[in-house]
C-alpha cells in the first residue's frame, strides 16, 4: 500500500481555521480509488469526516458539511477546516481505499491504508 503521513494538526481557538495535509509516497495501486479523512476522540469510535473519489466526487459528514472542504492533487490530500468547534477535537487520520458506492465512502471498512494521525484540539 502507499505510505500516508498527516501534518498540520494544532491547537486552535473555537471559530478558527486549520488545514491538514496528507502526503503520499510510492505508487498508488490502481484499485485504490478512494481517499478520506477520519477522526477519533478518546473513548469514541473512528468516524468518517470527508472523502473524495478518483473522479473528485466528494462526501461529508453532516457535522462538518459547509465548514470543511476536502481536496486532492497528484501526491497529497488536504482538509480545509473552518469555523472550528470544540467537538471537532480529535486525532485526524488520512486513509486510502476502494470505492464501492457513495454510501460506503465514510465507512472505515472501505479503507485499507492508514496514516498515523495528527492531533487537532479546539478550545
Amino acid at each position: 500500500q502507499v505510505q500516508l503521513v498527516e501534518s498540520g494538526g494544532a491547537s486552535v481557538q473555537a471559530g478558527g481555521s486549520l488545514t491538514l495535509s496528507c502526503a503520499t509516497s510510492g505508487t498508488k495501486p490502481s484499485q485504490l480509488t478512494l481517499m478520506g479523512w477520519f477522526r477519533q476522540a478518546p473513548g469514541n469510535p473512528r468516524e468518517g469526516v470527508a472523502a473524495i473519489t478518483k473522479s473528485e466526487f466528494s462526501k461529508y459528514a453532516e457535522s462538518v458539511e459547509g465548514r470543511f472542504t476536502i481536496a486532492q492533487d497528484q501526491n497529497a490530500l488536504h482538509l480545509h477546516m473552518n469555523s472550528l468547534k470544540p467537538e471537532d477535537t480529535a486525532i485526524y487520520y488520512c486513509a486510502a481505499g476502494v470505492y464501492g458506492g457513495s454510501r460506503s465512502m465514510l465507512n472505515p471498512a472501505a479503507y485499507t491504508a492508514w496514516g498515523r494521525g495528527t492531533q487537532v484540539t479546539v478550545s
